[in-house]
Protein backbone atom coordinates (compact mmCIF):
# COMPACT_ATOMS: atom_id res chain seq x y z
CA UNK A 1 0.00 0.00 0.00
CA UNK A 2 1.41 3.18 -1.03
CA UNK A 3 -0.39 6.60 0.69
CA UNK A 4 0.57 9.78 -1.60
CA UNK A 5 0.78 13.10 0.30
CA UNK A 6 1.50 17.02 -1.07
CA UNK A 7 3.59 18.12 1.37
CA UNK A 8 3.42 21.50 -0.04
CA UNK A 9 0.02 21.77 0.29
CA UNK A 10 -2.12 23.48 3.81
CA UNK A 11 -0.87 26.74 5.34
CA UNK A 12 1.59 25.69 7.94
CA UNK A 13 3.34 23.40 5.18
CA UNK A 14 5.79 21.74 5.07
CA UNK A 15 6.28 21.88 8.03
CA UNK A 16 2.74 20.78 9.78
CA UNK A 17 2.84 17.95 6.68
CA UNK A 18 6.27 16.34 7.67
CA UNK A 19 5.16 16.29 11.43
CA UNK A 20 2.08 14.50 10.46
CA UNK A 21 3.81 12.12 8.02
CA UNK A 22 6.34 10.82 11.00
CA UNK A 23 3.62 11.03 13.15
CA UNK A 24 1.68 8.90 10.87
CA UNK A 25 4.50 6.30 9.92
CA UNK A 26 4.75 5.33 13.58
CA UNK A 27 0.98 4.21 12.99
CA UNK A 28 1.28 1.92 10.23
CA UNK A 29 3.09 -1.49 9.34
CA UNK A 30 5.70 -1.93 7.29
CA UNK A 31 3.43 -2.88 4.35
CA UNK A 32 2.24 0.55 4.50
CA UNK A 33 3.95 3.09 3.09
CA UNK A 34 3.54 7.13 2.72
CA UNK A 35 4.99 8.52 -0.41
CA UNK A 36 5.65 12.54 0.60
CA UNK A 37 5.54 14.79 -2.61
CA UNK A 38 6.86 17.92 -2.86
CA UNK A 39 10.13 20.53 -2.20
CA UNK A 40 12.64 17.34 -0.73
CA UNK A 41 15.08 20.25 0.09
CA UNK A 42 12.36 22.33 2.28
CA UNK A 43 11.03 19.76 4.35
CA UNK A 44 14.31 18.05 5.49
CA UNK A 45 15.42 20.26 7.89
CA UNK A 46 11.87 19.52 9.87
CA UNK A 47 13.12 15.87 10.06
CA UNK A 48 16.30 16.88 11.44
CA UNK A 49 14.54 18.69 13.99
CA UNK A 50 12.51 15.74 15.05
CA UNK A 51 15.74 13.32 14.63
CA UNK A 52 14.25 11.39 12.25
CA UNK A 53 15.42 9.41 9.10
CA UNK A 54 13.79 11.03 6.18
CA UNK A 55 14.97 7.92 4.20
CA UNK A 56 11.83 6.08 5.72
CA UNK A 57 9.91 8.03 2.97
CA UNK A 58 9.54 7.71 -0.39
CA UNK A 59 10.39 11.11 -1.79
CA UNK A 60 8.99 12.88 -5.15
CA UNK A 61 10.59 15.81 -5.19
CA UNK A 62 9.66 18.93 -7.22
CA UNK A 63 9.46 22.50 -6.18
CA UNK A 64 6.56 24.05 -7.95
CA UNK A 65 3.44 24.55 -6.19
CA UNK A 66 -0.13 25.48 -6.71
CA UNK A 67 -1.14 28.10 -4.29
CA UNK A 68 -4.35 28.89 -2.19
CA UNK A 69 -5.72 31.43 -4.28
CA UNK A 70 -4.85 30.12 -7.62
CA UNK A 71 -7.69 29.50 -10.23
CA UNK A 72 -8.13 25.56 -9.46
CA UNK A 73 -8.26 24.56 -13.91
CA UNK A 74 -5.44 26.88 -14.71
CA UNK A 75 -3.81 26.00 -11.93
CA UNK A 76 -3.57 21.97 -12.56
CA UNK A 77 -3.31 22.57 -16.80
CA UNK A 78 -0.68 25.46 -16.45
CA UNK A 79 1.81 23.25 -13.38
CA UNK A 80 1.74 19.83 -14.08
CA UNK A 81 5.15 19.46 -11.71
CA UNK A 82 3.54 20.96 -8.87
CA UNK A 83 3.07 18.61 -5.76
CA UNK A 84 -0.62 18.61 -6.39
CA UNK A 85 -0.21 17.74 -10.48
CA UNK A 86 2.79 14.78 -9.48
CA UNK A 87 0.01 13.48 -7.14
CA UNK A 88 -2.50 13.03 -9.55
CA UNK A 89 -0.41 11.90 -12.48
CA UNK A 90 0.94 9.27 -9.77
CA UNK A 91 -2.82 8.69 -8.61
CA UNK A 92 -3.44 8.16 -12.27
CA UNK A 93 -0.56 5.68 -12.91
CA UNK A 94 -1.35 3.66 -10.28
CA UNK A 95 2.12 4.45 -8.11
CA UNK A 96 0.27 5.61 -5.04
CA UNK A 97 -2.96 4.14 -3.52
CA UNK A 98 -4.57 7.15 -2.69
CA UNK A 99 -3.73 11.22 -2.68
CA UNK A 100 -4.36 13.72 -0.01
CA UNK A 101 -3.84 17.24 0.39
CA UNK A 102 -4.46 19.95 2.46
CA UNK A 103 -3.96 22.62 -0.23
CA UNK A 104 -6.50 24.47 -2.69
CA UNK A 105 -9.58 22.40 -2.59
CA UNK A 106 -10.62 23.68 -6.15
CA UNK A 107 -7.61 22.06 -7.38
CA UNK A 108 -8.10 19.06 -5.53
CA UNK A 109 -11.37 18.50 -7.54
CA UNK A 110 -10.29 19.68 -10.60
CA UNK A 111 -7.24 17.26 -10.44
CA UNK A 112 -9.22 14.38 -9.56
CA UNK A 113 -11.76 15.24 -12.43
CA UNK A 114 -9.57 15.70 -15.08
CA UNK A 115 -6.62 13.04 -14.15
CA UNK A 116 -8.30 10.11 -12.51
CA UNK A 117 -11.85 10.98 -13.34
CA UNK A 118 -15.40 9.59 -12.24
CA UNK A 119 -16.45 6.31 -11.70
CA UNK A 120 -18.67 5.48 -14.41
CA UNK A 121 -22.00 6.12 -13.66
CA UNK A 122 -21.53 8.73 -11.35
CA UNK A 123 -23.32 12.31 -12.32
CA UNK A 124 -21.06 14.60 -10.29
CA UNK A 125 -18.62 13.50 -7.22
CA UNK A 126 -19.43 14.90 -3.61
CA UNK A 127 -17.00 15.70 -0.88
CA UNK A 128 -18.30 14.10 2.76
CA UNK A 129 -17.56 14.97 6.37
CA UNK A 130 -17.62 12.59 9.43
CA UNK A 131 -21.01 14.31 11.62
CA UNK A 132 -20.44 13.42 15.85
CA UNK A 133 -23.18 12.02 16.99
CA UNK A 134 -24.60 13.14 20.40
CA UNK A 135 -24.89 9.66 22.37
CA UNK A 136 -22.00 8.47 20.60
CA UNK A 137 -20.08 7.37 17.38
CA UNK A 138 -20.44 9.28 14.00
CA UNK A 139 -22.68 9.54 10.71
CA UNK A 140 -21.86 11.36 7.35
CA UNK A 141 -23.21 13.98 5.74
CA UNK A 142 -22.74 15.02 1.78
CA UNK A 143 -22.42 17.41 -0.16
CA UNK A 144 -20.09 19.74 1.75
CA UNK A 145 -18.98 22.04 -0.67
CA UNK A 146 -18.29 20.40 -4.26
CA UNK A 147 -21.49 21.18 -6.15
CA UNK A 148 -23.46 24.28 -4.71
CA UNK A 149 -26.62 23.56 -6.84
CA UNK A 150 -28.35 19.87 -7.15
CA UNK A 151 -30.48 17.62 -9.26
CA UNK A 152 -32.41 15.11 -7.71
CA UNK A 153 -30.62 12.41 -9.96
CA UNK A 154 -27.18 13.86 -8.08
CA UNK A 155 -28.66 13.84 -4.78
CA UNK A 156 -29.75 10.34 -5.19
CA UNK A 157 -26.73 9.40 -6.33
CA UNK A 158 -24.92 11.18 -3.00
CA UNK A 159 -27.26 8.85 -0.95
CA UNK A 160 -25.64 5.68 -2.68
CA UNK A 161 -22.14 7.04 -1.69
CA UNK A 162 -22.80 8.25 1.82
CA UNK A 163 -24.46 4.63 2.83
CA UNK A 164 -21.59 2.78 0.97
CA UNK A 165 -18.94 5.54 2.99
CA UNK A 166 -20.93 4.95 6.21
CA UNK A 167 -21.30 1.06 6.05
CA UNK A 168 -17.31 0.46 5.09
CA UNK A 169 -15.86 2.91 6.79
CA UNK A 170 -17.82 3.83 9.84
CA UNK A 171 -18.74 0.43 10.10
CA UNK A 172 -22.41 1.34 10.69
CA UNK A 173 -24.48 -1.75 9.33
CA UNK A 174 -27.36 -1.00 7.28
CA UNK A 175 -27.27 3.06 7.38
CA UNK A 176 -30.21 5.26 7.59
CA UNK A 177 -30.64 8.13 5.05
CA UNK A 178 -32.04 10.97 5.52
CA UNK A 179 -32.22 14.14 3.21
CA UNK A 180 -31.94 17.61 4.65
CA UNK A 181 -34.76 19.46 4.52
CA UNK A 182 -37.36 22.38 6.18
CA UNK A 183 -39.52 19.84 7.08
CA UNK A 184 -40.10 16.35 7.80
CA UNK A 185 -43.30 16.16 5.58
CA UNK A 186 -43.01 14.61 1.89
CA UNK A 187 -44.09 17.41 0.48
CA UNK A 188 -41.86 20.31 1.99
CA UNK A 189 -38.69 21.94 0.61
CA UNK A 190 -37.49 23.60 -2.53
CA UNK A 191 -38.41 22.34 -5.85
CA UNK A 192 -34.73 19.84 -5.89
CA UNK A 193 -35.80 17.86 -2.33
CA UNK A 194 -39.48 17.56 -3.44
CA UNK A 195 -38.52 16.22 -6.90
CA UNK A 196 -35.78 13.61 -4.47
CA UNK A 197 -38.12 12.43 -1.99
CA UNK A 198 -39.98 10.19 -4.66
CA UNK A 199 -36.63 8.58 -5.73
CA UNK A 200 -35.47 8.14 -2.48
CA UNK A 201 -38.37 6.71 -1.22
CA UNK A 202 -38.42 4.13 -4.22
CA UNK A 203 -35.33 2.93 -4.37
CA UNK A 204 -33.79 -0.15 -2.77
CA UNK A 205 -30.30 0.97 -2.70
CA UNK A 206 -30.40 2.15 0.32
CA UNK A 207 -32.08 2.50 3.71
CA UNK A 208 -34.17 6.19 3.52
CA UNK A 209 -36.25 7.49 6.57
CA UNK A 210 -37.15 10.28 4.90
CA UNK A 211 -36.61 13.81 5.00
CA UNK A 212 -34.62 15.22 8.34
CA UNK A 213 -34.37 18.71 9.75
CA UNK A 214 -31.20 20.86 11.20
CA UNK A 215 -32.12 19.71 14.58
CA UNK A 216 -31.45 15.97 13.61
CA UNK A 217 -27.92 16.41 12.28
CA UNK A 218 -26.50 15.24 15.90
CA UNK A 219 -29.31 12.60 16.95
CA UNK A 220 -29.38 8.96 16.13
CA UNK A 221 -32.07 9.76 13.56
CA UNK A 222 -30.40 9.51 10.47
CA UNK A 223 -26.74 7.83 9.66
CA UNK A 224 -25.94 9.64 6.08
CA UNK A 225 -27.33 13.40 6.08
CA UNK A 226 -28.19 14.26 2.38
CA UNK A 227 -27.86 17.92 1.11
CA UNK A 228 -26.34 20.17 -1.80
CA UNK A 229 -23.11 21.05 -1.03
CA UNK A 230 -24.29 25.15 -0.92
CA UNK A 231 -26.11 23.99 2.37
CA UNK A 232 -23.66 21.58 3.67
CA UNK A 233 -20.77 23.87 3.69
CA UNK A 234 -22.92 26.35 5.42
CA UNK A 235 -23.75 23.61 7.66
CA UNK A 236 -20.30 22.85 8.32
CA UNK A 237 -18.64 25.88 8.84
CA UNK A 238 -21.71 26.60 12.06
CA UNK A 239 -20.76 22.92 13.09
CA UNK A 240 -16.97 23.83 13.44
CA UNK A 241 -17.68 27.22 15.43
CA UNK A 242 -18.70 25.32 17.41
CA UNK A 243 -15.51 24.03 18.53
CA UNK A 244 -13.86 27.41 18.27
CA UNK A 245 -16.52 29.29 20.81
CA UNK A 246 -16.32 26.06 23.41
CA UNK A 247 -12.94 27.36 23.57
CA UNK A 248 -13.63 30.94 23.66
CA UNK A 249 -15.55 30.61 26.37
CA UNK A 250 -12.96 28.23 28.12
CA UNK A 251 -15.54 25.19 28.50
CA UNK A 252 -14.56 21.83 28.23
CA UNK A 253 -17.11 19.41 26.82
CA UNK A 254 -16.60 16.03 25.05
CA UNK A 255 -19.28 16.32 22.43
CA UNK A 256 -18.42 19.54 21.20
CA UNK A 257 -14.36 18.58 21.44
CA UNK A 258 -15.69 16.03 18.32
CA UNK A 259 -16.15 18.78 16.15
CA UNK A 260 -12.46 19.38 16.42
CA UNK A 261 -11.72 19.05 12.47
CA UNK A 262 -8.23 18.07 13.56
CA UNK A 263 -9.60 14.34 14.52
CA UNK A 264 -10.99 13.85 11.23
CA UNK A 265 -8.23 15.10 9.13
CA UNK A 266 -9.74 15.93 5.70
CA UNK A 267 -12.82 14.70 3.88
CA UNK A 268 -13.24 12.10 1.32
CA UNK A 269 -14.51 13.19 -2.28
CA UNK A 270 -15.86 10.24 -3.56
CA UNK A 271 -17.45 9.26 -6.40
CA UNK A 272 -14.18 9.41 -8.17
CA UNK A 273 -11.75 6.22 -9.29
CA UNK A 274 -9.45 6.29 -6.50
CA UNK A 275 -9.62 7.48 -2.77
CA UNK A 276 -8.85 11.27 -2.83
CA UNK A 277 -8.64 13.19 0.82
CA UNK A 278 -9.11 17.05 0.80
CA UNK A 279 -7.65 18.65 4.16
CA UNK A 280 -8.42 21.86 5.69
CA UNK A 281 -6.05 24.53 4.76
CA UNK A 282 -5.14 24.98 8.36
CA UNK A 283 -4.67 21.25 8.57
CA UNK A 284 -2.10 21.09 12.13
CA UNK A 285 0.41 17.65 11.96
CA UNK A 286 -2.60 15.93 13.81
CA UNK A 287 -4.90 16.45 11.23
CA UNK A 288 -2.13 15.49 9.02
CA UNK A 289 -1.05 12.32 10.24
CA UNK A 290 -5.21 11.16 10.77
CA UNK A 291 -5.91 12.40 6.88
CA UNK A 292 -3.26 9.43 6.00
CA UNK A 293 -5.18 7.06 8.36
CA UNK A 294 -8.10 7.79 6.83
CA UNK A 295 -6.14 7.20 3.53
CA UNK A 296 -5.13 4.04 5.07
CA UNK A 297 -8.91 2.78 5.80
CA UNK A 298 -10.40 3.25 2.42
CA UNK A 299 -7.74 1.57 0.47
CA UNK A 300 -8.34 -1.20 3.04
CA UNK A 301 -12.08 -0.88 3.20
CA UNK A 302 -11.79 -1.18 -0.95
CA UNK A 303 -14.48 1.64 -1.07
CA UNK A 304 -13.73 2.62 -4.68
CA UNK A 305 -14.31 -1.09 -5.65
CA UNK A 306 -17.75 -1.21 -3.95
CA UNK A 307 -18.77 1.79 -5.09
CA UNK A 308 -17.85 0.69 -8.85
CA UNK A 309 -19.82 -3.02 -8.34
CA UNK A 310 -23.01 -0.46 -7.70
CA UNK A 311 -22.45 1.77 -9.99
CA UNK A 312 -22.54 -1.14 -13.11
Amino acid sequence: MKIGLDIMGGDYAPKATVLGAISAYKALSDQEKIVLIGDKDQALPFFAEQDFNPDLFEFIHTTETIGMGEHPTKAILQKPDSSLGLGFQLLKEAKIDSFASAGNTGAMMVGAMFSIKNIPGILRPAIATVVPKLKGGYGVMLDVGANADCKPDTLLQFGMLGSLFAENILNIENPKVGLMNIGEEEEKGNMATQATYPLMKETSLFNFIGNIEGRDLFNDKADVIVCDGFTGNVILKLAETFYILTLKKGLKDEFFDRFNYEQYGGSPFLGVNAPVIIGHGISSPEAIKNMILLSKNMIEAQLIDKIRAVFK
